[in-house]
């Protein structure tokens, strides 16, 4: 039987050794048939499914569920799948960006080569620019099929575009301690905004401009308020683990899982179980893996696990994939690029938290904030962030610092002109109010 002080011990054990921290980077992409632009489908000759035993062709190890293959692994990573056939890179935990990056691009070495086999592409960006929710490959696994997409219906109004049209590059970063932990979650929760504006990649739907350079972020606010968005607690005097520990145990839950087979428990009370009073399993009571389950189904951009993960970017270009966690890289994992983030966000009300995170999907850096833009405060960050990698000293082979993968970021601040806007530039003029060359342009 696990009691609260077990969960609370559970974030504890994640702490690291100062100096032994890793960095771990996911993102996901779109594939499509390069012919006509469709996305392909789960089964079949040119499929998901192919995608994936090519992997597996490659000396990756199956994932297999159902008695069908719905991942793999290899070394540490793994390659996964959203419920609307997104197919991801988790990367394995590393020791800096150059590893990181290196990996990155081997992976999508790979599936370039698929692509010439197989005559399809991988599109990096946050939100699908052509086709609806009918478009989409559905991943046949029970929880996002039978469990969470009907729980979607209920709850949110684009709970399904975000789990079948979006994308993401996410970053996750390991603590030292519970003050370390609350630390890097008020920093990186307040400058999450700011990451959404710099990477904001998502302008169009159905083919047209959609309002928002950052629809995908936009579609978190509606999605499902119980589990989504900023937690304003996090700011708060005493934040820490057990803090936390109450939060998600108050996630209504999706599911369990028990020898192989997802129960439907959606909308039910964590709590609840840990006294064996959960009516989808009366007078069972919950394990650690249970534990880890609900933590996964709530869905803040700061999430923490025995790590912490940043989950407020869009997918975009090769180089935004080691760009995001260079970005994070330097400002949580060198002590004066942390405190210096501090001191700049320390002051910032629940108020202009709110506001940001209201306004930023639609204006990227030129949000309003305090008597500047949101531009400004971005140079500012970069610059703390550049130092802070400057100061880890982390050469690769040829002499190079971590600093050089932040240059896609220094040219989006000082232009202000984010991949969003490049995009819905190129739509009115070159393209000639057409999206499809998104798909040649700006695919891997």
């Amino acid at each position: 039987m696990i009691k609260k002080i077990d969960l609370v011990k559970y974030f504890s054990d994640g702490c690291k050794l100062k100096g032994s921290e890793k960095i771990g980077t996911e993102h996901e992409k779109f594939i499509y048939n390069k012919n006509d632009l469709s996305l392909i489908p789960f089964h079949g000759d040119r499929s998901i499914t192919t995608v994936l035993k090519r992997f597996v062709d490659d000396g990756w190890k199956a994932v297999i569920e159902e008695e069908q293959i719905v991942g793999a692994t290899k070394n540490g990573a793994s390659v996964t799948l959203e419920p609307g056939g997104q197919f991801e890179l988790s990367g394995a935990p590393l020791n800096n960006l150059h590893e990181t990056c290196r990996e990155i691009n081997d992976h999508l070495s790979f599936t370039k080569s698929l692509e010439e086999e197989l005559d399809i592409g991988f599109l990096g960006i946050g939100f699908i620019p052509l086709g609806g929710f009918d478009d989409m490959a559905k991943v046949p696994k029970k929880r996002y099929q039978q469990i969470m997409t009907p729980y979607m219906r209920k709850v949110g109004g684009l709970g399904l575009e975000m789990m079948y049209q979006t994308c993401t590059v996410q970053a996750n970063f390991d603590f030292i301690s519970e003050k370390d932990m609350a630390k890097k979650v008020n920093v990186s929760a307040a400058l999450q905004p700011l990451a959404t504006g710099l990477f904001a990649n998502s302008p169009f739907k159905n083919g047209k401009p959609n309002g928002f350079l950052s629809y995908r972020s936009h579609i978190w606010t509606d999605t499902d308020n119980d589990r989504c968005g900023t937690i304003p607690f996090v700011f708060e005097d005493g934040f820490g683990f057990e803090r936390y520990v109450d939060y998600i145990l108050d996630v209504p839950m999706y599911f369990v899982y028990r020898n192989g087979v997802y129960i439907d428990a959606s909308g039910q009370s964590f709590r609840d179980f840990m006294i064996g009073k959960l009516p989808a399993l009366p007078g069972e009571l919950p394990t650690i893996k249970d534990w880890e389950d609900q933590m996964s189904v709530a869905f803040p951009e700061v999430r923490l696990k025995q790590f912490l993960e940043m989950r407020g970017t869009d997918g975009g270009s090769w180089a935004s994939l080691c760009a995001l966690p260079a970005f994070w890289v330097g400002l949580l994992y060198d002590n004066d690029a942390r405190h210096a983030a501090y001191d700049l966000i320390k002051n910032w009300t629940p108020e202009e938290h709110a506001r940001l995170r209201t306004e930023v999907p639609t204006a990227a850096l030129k949000t309003k904030f305090r008597d500047q833009t949101l531009r400004e405060v971005a140079l500012q960050v970069l610059e703390i962030s550049h130092a802070g990698l400057k100061s880890r000293h982390a050469l690769d082979s040829v002499g190079l610092d971590e600093t050089h993968y932040l240059k896609p970021l220094f040219k989006i601040a000082e232009t202000g002109q984010t991949q969003a806007e490049e995009l819905l530039c190129a739509y009115e003029r070159q393209w000639k109010k057409s999206v499809i060359p998104v798909y040649s342009q700006y695919s891997y």
